[in-house]
């Protein structure tokens, strides 16, 4: 049999995204890069380029060519890369954690330089530690040092083999804390695919609330041109606007509308999708409730909901001005066909009375040219019988009085013939 040409490349797919094993303790060190501006469209080789350059300061080996993902060892550390539709991932895994809890020396496993020449800006960076604890009964006081009272949320996961904590806040270096605590003989696999979590988690999270802040930015325009729709839709049924002038208006707001939509389409397209990834990562952890303490589902219903809320409120409200708009154009231009056919009526009118008083004038003018041509034949015919006048001594008078009335006759029948074979 013949193979589709993408059928090894597309089963292996499935099985190129291996989850990292990990034993604790260790760290995880998690960077997402994007560009500022039209990221789904960037020059992906240099993504390509930034991630040889890493692996060529420690010597590793380069990734195929066009591949989209690489696992691999650079130095003491395990590397996973990952390139998306908007951003590019990095994530170091090292043995053991440092003596102090999420030292921002810890970031510096990525040479600065190579950090300041990445093509593109950071979106996030995380720093996880995971620690092995005999029970969790320490967990609580790690908690309250390490994270913010106020927004920390702490959850048992994976059927009660590790608990996960964070406050999705920047630290002073610049990043988010994240900690796993596992149970004793909680596997490398298990705790490797809960940290993975924790990376997708934040990273989904973070690039997903670029839809609220575009949704902010369109609701001002929003509100202008909702604000002259509704005034112009007000006044369509008044009789002094000029309809023409009223649906050039209306068509300019339209296009004002298309070209948002256009802008925006693909942003909440994303938002929307990254969302539901992170419900769905959220939900394969398998919460449960930790000393009281709020889950991380608990904490995006609260915090992280509202804005997606928001997002597709406005991308709704979008649309559905859009089509009001297209109608309100509808009925406009309906309205001005309606007043063109008025129109269009008065003036068959008017040339309909026009057409007859031309058919009028044209039975005059052919009263007219009877009278002209009779008194052009009679003068004629007067030539042909004057001899015969004289023979008969009959004078010029009589003898036009009596040519004069068959001749006008036989003039005006002929007039009558030749308009009877027009019409």
């Amino acid at each position: 049999m013949i193979d589709h040409d993408l059928r090894y490349s597309l089963a292996n797919e499935l099985h190129a995204r291996p989850f990292p094993s990990l034993a604790a303790p260790c760290r995880a060190i998690h960077l997402a890069i994007k560009q500022p501006t039209d990221a789904a469209s960037r020059d992906r080789k240099l993504d390509r380029a930034h991630l040889i350059d890493l692996l060529d300061r420690y010597g590793a080996q380069h990734p195929q060519p066009g591949a989209t993902h690489y696992f691999g060892r650079v130095g003491k550390n395990d590397l996973k890369w990952e390139s998306h539709t908007e951003f590019v991932t990095y994530t170091l895994f090292s043995e053991g954690v440092s003596e102090r809890p999420f030292d921002g020396a810890s970031f510096d496993l990525f040479p600065k330089d190579w950090l300041a020449a990445a093509p593109g800006v950071r979106m996030t960076s995380v720093l996880i530690r995971v620690e092995a604890v005999d029970d969790f009964s320490s967990v609580e006081r790690k908690v309250l040092d390490w994270f913010v009272p106020e927004s920390v949320a702490v959850s048992s996961v994976v059927d009660r083999s590790a608990v996960i904590a964070g406050d999705f806040r920047i630290d002073s270096h610049g990043h988010m804390r994240m900690a796993v605590f596992t149970a004793p003989g909680t596997g490398k696999n298990r705790i490797g695919r809960i940290v993975q979590r924790l990376t997708e988690i934040e990273t989904y999270k973070t690039v997903s609330m670029l839809g609220l802040a575009m949704s902010r930015e369109l609701n001002g325009q929003m509100n202008r041109i909702e604000s002259d729709l509704s005034a112009m839709v007000g006044d369509m049924s008044s009789e002094t606007s000029g309809p023409e002038e009223t649906l050039k208006d209306l068509l300019s707001m339209a296009a004002d509308l298309e070209n948002l939509s256009t802008k925006s389409t693909f942003r909440f397209g994303a938002t929307g999708a990254y969302e539901a990834l992170v419900n769905q990562r959220i939900a394969v952890l398998r919460e449960e409730r930790f000393e009281g303490r709020q889950t991380f589902g608990e904490f995006m219903m609260r915090r992280y909901d509202p804005a997606m809320r928001t997002v597709k409120a406005a991308e709704t409200r979008l649309a559905s001005m859009t089509d009001r708009a297209i109608r309100a154009g509808g009925l406009l231009r309906t309205r001005v066909d309606v007043e063109r056919s008025a129109q269009n009526q008065q003036l068959l009118e008017s040339m309909d009375e026009r057409a007859d008083m031309q058919l009028r004038l044209q039975k005059t003018v052919e009263g007219l040219s009877v009278v002209a041509i009779s008194y052009y034949a009679v003068s004629l015919v007067l030539y042909i019988v004057a001899p015969f006048g004289e023979v008969l001594n009959l004078s010029k008078t009589v003898l036009s009085a009596l040519v004069a009335p068959p001749v006008v006759l036989a003039v005006w029948y002929m007039v009558h013939r030749i308009r009877k074979a027009m019409e």
